[in-house]
């Protein structure tokens, strides 16, 4: 690699260019890096992860060497049947086929020549575990937790996780830690760990400004980031790509601004687009997403700075869209908070909708559907359920009780104090359901006749209306401790407690059409010479629907590896 000044200006010559710091960008790097390539990663925002950073840090990828390690072995028809069955219409058979067979082969390659580690629990259901090909765990794993310390002075330009998802500031890793956190005041042993975890977090604040236990996405980000270090990969921040170099239809660089500077960027393999898709720039969430007719009605928790960079850049260079997906995103429903500095907080509800004693309600106060089911799914039936005209929105409701004991959207549970978030409407009271339907504007009669409903069967741990606690997915975010179903308990102590839930994203589906080597192709199929998409920036190879845990980045990981090793084995 090597700078110089022309006539043309300023340029920079590599091999490869990355735009784009989270997973997938991250892995395309790393992966060109070892095979003896020259690369360049370049992020428009101030600090590296993206997404990523802010992430649950699990990813989806059947048939690895960790599931093998725990008797599942399970060949790549299993999994293949079940993206068919989640695909539908939208399955991409080519491009499943490389998933599959990279997939494993990626994990082993970053866990063993790089900083990257990951932890499998024994079970972790496919969300549709039921369905045609689906299994009740070995393919979602975790990133396993990271010490800060080893970025040394690069850990100030990490990304921040979500504030809405920590605790004083502390990440908790998935699975085990948050069920000791939500156990603390019922488990000695959870109550001694809680008390661990948060001496070490304040100690490491003390010392160094912010804790250095790093979980989840923030782990991914943090090991991927010590693995291109290693590897001594130029990374520039606060460096926005201005536009694509095209000779003769083929991608040759960008041109980039970095520290007020122009710099011309020429690759002599290629470029790869990963910056994080489209779920901030709201003309494109115009025009794609039904419940946003003017793109202001939707909230992502993503990264501000994602508003479709690589899609437009791969425009210009003719490249297309993919814009026949049922589903143009991953749906979360989310509750809007004004944090401690009065910035504006979007809060995923990721597994308090399957705790019992907590259902969903739409303004007529009628459930509309299974509390515990996916996140995905769950939005989709809000879309549905909304009358015509009014705002997508639904309510969570749970008594006092409940409350207390899980928690409820940004409300920690006992015996962390719920004043805050009642005086500033984020947590919406009332002593009888009719007082808090006055507060809500959810129909009285309909959430009183509901409620009574919902409780006449609860008393027996019974769902007829919609099966809550019925799959696998559902008991997995339950209380298992609780029975006889881990998800459903009658809400009867008032006061009775309401948060409000509107639809927002973990990342966008529609992205670059590209072929099985995640090379960028155009209106008529071809492919671009030098020019690749990876992660968000990439159309889904997953039709539009969210099988399991980590399906958006198991396969950036993947693609982002396949990119860097099709870049490594064939010139532009």
């Amino acid at each position: 690699m090597s700078a110089n000044r022309t006539d043309a200006g300023e340029v920079y010559d590599c091999d490869v260019l990355v735009v784009g710091s989270g997973c997938a960008g991250m892995a395309a790097a790393i992966t060109a890096r070892h095979r003896g390539l020259d690369v360049l990663i370049v992020e428009k925002e101030p600090r590296f992860g993206g997404t990523t950073a802010r992430s649950g840090g699990w990813l989806w990828i059947p048939g690895t060497s960790l599931a093998r390690a725990y008797g599942i072995n399970e060949t790549a028809d299993a999994a293949r049947i079940y993206l068919r069955h989640e695909a539908g219409n939208n399955f991409d058979a080519e491009r499943v086929d490389a998933f599959l067979a990279a997939g494993p082969e990626a994990v082993d390659f970053f866990t063993t020549q790089t900083a990257l580690r990951f932890d499998m629990p024994l079970v972790f259901p496919d969300y549709h575990a039921e369905a045609p090909g689906g299994t009740q765990g070995g393919r979602s794993m975790v990133t396993r937790p990271f010490d800060g310390r080893e970025l040394g002075e690069h850990i100030k330009n990490l990304g921040a996780p979500l504030p809405e998802l920590t605790v004083f500031g502390m990440m908790l890793g998935s699975g085990k830690e948050i069920i000791h956190f939500m156990r603390a005041t019922r488990s000695l042993a959870s109550a001694a760990y809680v008390a661990r975890r948060l001496s070490r977090h304040f100690r490491d604040v003390m010392r160094y400004g912010r804790g250095m236990t790093l979980t989840n996405g923030n782990a991914l980000a943090g090991r991927l980031a010590k693995s291109a270090l290693d590897l001594k990969i130029p990374l520039w921040l606060s460096t926005p790509v201005r536009e694509l170099n095209v000779e003769n239809g083929a991608v040759r660089g960008a041109l980039v601004t970095r520290e007020g500077r122009d710099i011309r960027v020429r690759t002599r393999r290629g470029v790869v687009l990963a910056c994080g898709g489209f779920p901030h720039d709201v003309a494109r969430r115009k025009a794609m997403f039904p419940h946003a007719p003017t793109g202001a009605e939707h909230f992502s928790p993503g990264p501000t700075g994602n508003t479709g960079d690589g899609l437009r850049l791969a425009e210009t260079a003719g490249g297309r869209v993919e814009d026949r997906l049922p589903n143009a995103a991953a749906w979360v429903p989310v509750s809007l908070t004004r944090r401690k500095d009065g910035s504006s907080g979007v809060m995923p509800h990721f597994i308090d909708r399957a705790k019992p004693g907590v259902i969903a309600v739409m303004r007529d106060g009628k459930r509309f559907a299974n509390e515990g089911n996916s996140y995905h799914d769950f939005v989709q039936a809000m879309m549905k359920a909304a009358k015509p005209n009014e705002e997508i929105a639904a309510f969570l409701i749970c008594d006092h009780k409940t409350l207390r004991k899980y928690g409820l959207g940004c409300v920690p549970p006992f015996p962390m104090p719920l004043r805050h978030h009642l005086r500033s409407g984020y947590l919406l009271r009332g002593p009888t359901l009719q007082a808090l339907a006055a507060r809500t504007g959810i129909d009285a009669r309909g959430l009183a006749d509901t409620v009574a409903e919902f409780n006449a069967a609860a008393a027996e741990g019974r769902d007829p209306a919609f099966g809550k606690g019925s799959r696998a997915y559902n008991r997995y975010q339950g209380d298992a401790l609780h029975g006889p179903n881990p998800c459903v308990a009658p809400l009867t102590d008032g006061p009775f407690y309401a948060i409000k839930m509107v639809i927002g994203d973990l990342g966008t589906y529609a992205g670059i059409v590209t072929d099985a080597n995640a090379r960028a192709l155009d209106a008529e199929g071809r492919v671009i010479p030098g020019l690749y998409a990876a992660g968000n920036d990439m159309a889904s190879i997953m039709g539009g629907n969210y099988p399991g845990a980590g399906i958006t980045l198991g396969p950036a990981l993947t693609f982002g590896y396949i990119a860097g090793r099709h870049l490594a084995e064939s010139a532009a």
